[in-house]
């Protein structure tokens, strides 16, 4: 053999080898394939296993059989109460119908282009009809189910099996957020000014109330006293009417003192009556200061 025919040999077989390896193709256990000849589909295989096909004419797509997951880009929508929020969701895919999914998108990054525009549009209808304080309670849920009912009945013309979406995040723009914020803020001094005056005004009544029993209790304390001292001054005026009757002179000079104190220690220095006063009746009979007599000493008797 020349060299010529061993290398016609060599490339016959190659080719021959080249065509037996394009008639066969192996299906994985998590892929789907999907055998398409001059761009039509023909044959979709779902269990894994080595098949034959046309070589040359004959193509094969294969999709993955997990479940895949779409988080489209943060999107801003406005609520049913006029309210902007941003919106940010999470949505579960499979692919469940290969020859629809190729014929209706063909690629799994025009089949997610496709799958974000819909849930793009359910999320903004239902939220349309929702409400923000709705969106903070089980309501939310609810929402969701809703949303993800519309997006799975329109991803089965896609091919595809939506399994669940949910509401990743829901907020308000930063700027309204702020907005938000300030007027709380607001809102909270006006209802503090609005309790610190309710409370100054009830600390006021008590205050006007325990001064009105204060002067109630000091009247009737000082009523009291009064009464006392007046029935005191009753019982010690008769003591000592009792007591004086037995020696009136003795009474007439206690008397006259008390008046000479009074004037003394309230008066002036210097007090001018007449020598006839009867004021002046016991200075007149006092007795004249002489040579002061010697006192006799007292006796003490010894103790005992």
């Amino acid at each position: 053999m020349t060299i010529r025919a061993l290398i016609l040999t060599l490339i016959a077989l190659a080719a021959l080898g080249w065509v037996v390896s394009q008639a066969f193709h192996v299906v994985q256990q998590d892929r789907i394939a999907l055998v398409v000849r001059f761009g039509k589909p023909i044959e979709v295989m779902h269990k894994p296993g080595l098949y034959l096909k046309a070589p040359l004419i004959d193509a094969v797509v294969s999709y993955d059989k997990h479940l895949l997951s779409l988080q489209p880009p943060l999107d801003q929508i406005i609520l049913g109460d006029q309210k902007r929020i941003e919106v940010t969701t999470i949505s579960r895919f499979r692919i469940s119908d290969a020859l629809r999914f190729y014929q209706s998108v063909g690629t799994e990054e025009q089949a997610r282009v496709n799958l974000a525009q819909i849930v793009s549009s359910a999320v903004r209808r239902e939220l349309g009809k929702a409400s923000l304080p709705s969106l903070l309670t089980a309501e939310r849920d609810r929402i969701s189910d809703e949303i993800r009912d519309e997006v799975a009945q329109e991803g089965q013309e896609l091919g595809v099996e939506v399994t669940d979406v949910r509401i990743l995040r829901a907020e308000l723009p930063a700027e309204t957020s702020q907005a938000i914020y300030d007027r709380m803020t607001s809102e909270r001094v006006r209802e503090a000014k609005e309790l610190r005056a309710q409370g100054f005004e009830v600390a006021q009544q008590i205050r006007s109330k325990a001064d009105r029993e204060k002067e109630i209790l000091l009247s009737d304390a000082l009523r009291d006293s009064q009464t006392a001292r007046g029935v005191a001054d009753a019982e010690s005026n008769q003591i000592a009417v009792a007591a004086f009757g037995r020696d009136p002179e003795f009474y007439d000079l206690y008397r006259t003192l008390q008046v000479y104190r009074a004037a003394l220690t309230q008066g002036g220095p210097t007090v001018v009556l007449s020598p006839s006063s009867e004021l002046l009746r016991y200075f007149a009979q006092a007795p004249k200061i002489g040579k002061r007599a010697a006192v006799p000493p007292v006796a003490v008797e010894p103790k005992p």
